[in-house]
């Protein structure tokens, strides 16, 4: 099969790292890929956003699967158009892939298929929204409703913290466009999951959870980024949290679609809050997550490939997917500065030495080669350190070692990912 990856991240990496070893496979393309993809991949100067000339390379070169990494060509239309000239596409339609570019549209979802969640109120004006925060008091959630690379989500544990985000959302549009519509809800104390279920518009095969660490700094400090870290399996998803999961969010969610005309297709990736009432949806992602796909990839034991065709082709109820044992663990090396403004085009050094660590592999997210070959960092979020282990210690041991042998000063990380499940095995 010819397979093409869309998108240039950690988490494409991960894919195409995983494609590459089915013996399915004939030739993998991914756009636009990285300096770390080049490795298993063809790159191809494509943005993962260009819809036009993605279609255009799929049919030039009779590709049999498109899989779309990120969100956001899902939200443009990106596996419509590739249907529509017969080209099988893993990932949903645009109508579909709502539930994920609109958290308005999610959240009235979610309440129509009863599926538990935080109370939540949706406004198109500050005013409005702001009567609604004073009324509901703090701490409390501020969400933009459209796209903001994951960063439009301000949890404010004061009624200022909570006022100020209106006004730079939806004032002085820090998220663009997306802050033209807020979502206020209820905060939720309890532990944090990442479940992930793959659908074909009928039926959800779950896969694993996993544990993300969304704060800059150790000890879970400082502000949300798009994920410092994860590691897999998530302790506190039980066997029982993991078939209520199921029944509860991943289920009703497929059938509600379903009813209402936009079936989806592709990866529903439940945000979870464990509280001590029980689960709560936080939210829902049309994507594998970034860093947890580095882990699930890490840890998946069958082959990627026929999986992912069959829930293009409809038939996931005739696939299952085997596991490995050990534990994974990825830890993100960031440029200095993020999430805030960071160093470009720094050179990184020491990568054969990381990846000669046992059990590692390190991804890349945000880098290129330079005109000397030299890898350099052109993101925030640069390279993903992954590594599997017997136990999560063993993961984490394994990962930092390799860090370690990085040469890049200008890069950071946080040293306590998996600090939870290691606090739950003390």
């Amino acid at each position: 099969m010819k397979v093409l990856v869309v998108g240039g991240g950690g988490r494409e990496h991960a894919l195409c790292w995983k494609l590459k070893q089915s013996p399915l496979l004939s030739r993998l393309w991914c756009a636009p890929g990285n300096a770390g993809i080049r490795d298993v991949a063809e790159c191809v100067a494509i943005g993962s956003e260009d819809v036009d000339t993605l279609v255009a390379f799929a049919r030039d070169n009779a590709v049999d699967l498109v899989v779309v990494g990120p969100e956001a060509p899902l939200v443009l239309g990106l596996a419509d158009r590739l249907n529509q000239i017969g080209i099988k596409v893993f990932g949903p339609s645009a109508a579909a892939a709502a539930l994920e570019g609109s958290k308005g549209f999610m959240k009235d979802v979610v309440w129509k298929a009863g599926i538990p969640t935080a109370w939540y109120g949706r406004f198109t004006d500050m005013d409005s929204a702001k009567a609604f925060i004073r009324e509901k008091g703090a701490p409390i959630v501020v969400k933009t409703d459209g796209l903001a690379a994951g960063k439009g989500v301000v949890v404010a544990m004061t009624l200022e913290e909570a006022l100020q985000a209106v006004d730079d959302m939806m004032g002085t549009k820090v998220f663009g466009d997306a802050g033209n519509e807020l979502v206020i809800e209820e905060f939720l104390d309890g532990e944090e999951a990442s479940f992930f279920a793959l659908c074909d518009g009928k039926n959800a095969l779950a896969l694993v959870a996993a544990q993300d660490h969304k704060r800059v700094g150790d000890g879970d400090t400082g502000p949300n980024t798009g994920g410092m870290g994860a590691y897999s399996p998530a302790p506190v998803v039980t066997p029982e949290i993991q078939a209520e999961v199921m029944e509860r969010c991943i289920l009703p969610a497929v059938r509600t679609m379903a009813a209402e005309g936009k079936p989806f297709t592709g990866v529903l990736f439940a945000g979870l809050m464990i509280t001590k009432a029980g689960i709560k949806l936080l939210e829902y992602n049309v994507r594998f997550g970034d860093p947890e796909c580095q882990v699930l990839m890490a840890r998946m034991k069958s082959d990627l490939l026929p999986i992912l065709l069959a829930g293009a082709e409809g038939r996931l109820d005739q696939v299952s997917v085997e596991w490995h044992d050990d534990c994974a663990l990825v830890v993100v090396m960031a440029a200095e500065g993020y999430p805030a403004a960071y160093k470009k085009n720094t050179v990184i050094g020491g990568l054969d030495a990381a990846n000669g660590v046992q059990g590692v592999t390190v991804l890349h997210a945000g880098t290129a080669l330079n005109d000397n070959g030299q890898v350099i960092a052109t993101g925030g979020r640069v390279l993903g350190v992954t590594a599997t282990g017997a136990t999560v210690a063993q993961a984490r041991e394994r990962a930092y070692d390799a860090v370690d042998r990085l040469q890049w000063p200008e890069g950071f990380c946080r040293r306590d990912i998996a600090w939870r499940a290691l606090a739950r095995d003390a």
